[in-house]
């Protein structure tokens, strides 16, 4: 783990990134931002988490590190110790935590439920979409109070290294460590604060598994209703139709080893 700290006194502000070792792109951010050398109006930590992992390219050593929190700084594994020191280090901070995807382009934000925290930070950040994990949220960082996760776009694209660094910029102007997040045009991304009406809410309901197979493919959108009877993924040829309507969440072929991704409600937006 690499901690940067930034500021004088106790940081209550923090960002977290490659908590997945083959998601490079929130280190890759957190060096970029760092390497500028800013100026900040209130103290924050920056760290990058699994090292290892990182290192070696590989999603995690011994266990997923986000599915080990709040971890265990005696138990046998890399990422459970690892999971206690993170989150010792971000005791009584607001946490940005910044992953990549296989299933989905833009960033969007994900939370264990809206709150206050969710309700002032992301009108400022460039999603058009927030999930609420809900039941899901065991085990993963969100978990932790007061912690908003960020799926940055494409796993190990330039385009998610990009979006993680305006990402960035974007949660410290809201959190106020930062004046502004940008210089005009330099960014990518939209950073223009959103109506809270235009950020929509979605609720996760159930994992779609699925089952030991050579070959996968999904043939929907994220985001997108999937009306009942619609096909939307396959294994070896065999095709799996909705038996409810849904909204695909993190849905990929590949994404995961025994869940295609997430059905999820809309429940409305932000505002």
């Amino acid at each position: 783990m690499r901690i940067y700290e930034l500021g004088e006194g106790t940081p209550e502000v923090a960002v977290v990134g490659s908590i997945h070792g083959d998601e490079p792109c929130g280190a890759s951010a957190i060096d970029r931002f760092v390497a500028e050398e800013p100026t900040v109006d209130r103290p924050v930590k920056l760290i990058i988490a699994n090292e290892e992992a990182l290192a070696e390219d590989v999603r995690y050593i011994d266990e997923d590190l986000n599915r080990a929190f709040p971890g265990d700084p005696n138990a046998e594994t890399h990422e459970r110790r690892l999971a206690a020191e993170v989150v010792r280090e971000i005791r009584g901070c607001t946490t940005f935590s910044l992953h990549s995807t296989q299933s989905y382009a833009k960033p969007f934000a994900l939370v264990d439920s809206v709150g206050a925290v969710a309700r002032s930070i992301c009108p400022h950040l460039p999603v058009d979409e927030l999930v609420e994990t809900s039941e899901f949220a065991g085990g993963r960082l969100i978990d932790h109070a007061h912690t908003i996760e960020v799926e940055c776009g494409l796993q190990g694209t330039p385009d998610a290294e990009e979006n993680a660094y305006w990402l960035i910029r974007a949660f410290l102007a809201a959190t106020g460590v930062v004046s502004a997040p940008i210089e005009a045009g330099e960014s990518p991304l939209s950073l223009d604060r959103r109506d809270e009406d235009d950020v929509n809410v979605y609720r996760m309901l159930e994992c779609i598994p699925k089952e030991p197979a050579d070959e996968y493919d999904v043939f929907v959108n994220n985001f997108e209703l999937v009306e009942e009877g619609d096909r939307f993924a396959a294994a070896d040829g065999e095709v799996f139709t909705a038996d409810r309507a849904f909204y695909p969440v993190l849905l990929s072929a590949y994404g995961y080893e025994d869940v295609f991704g997430y059905a999820a409600d809309h429940i409305g937006t932000l505002g």
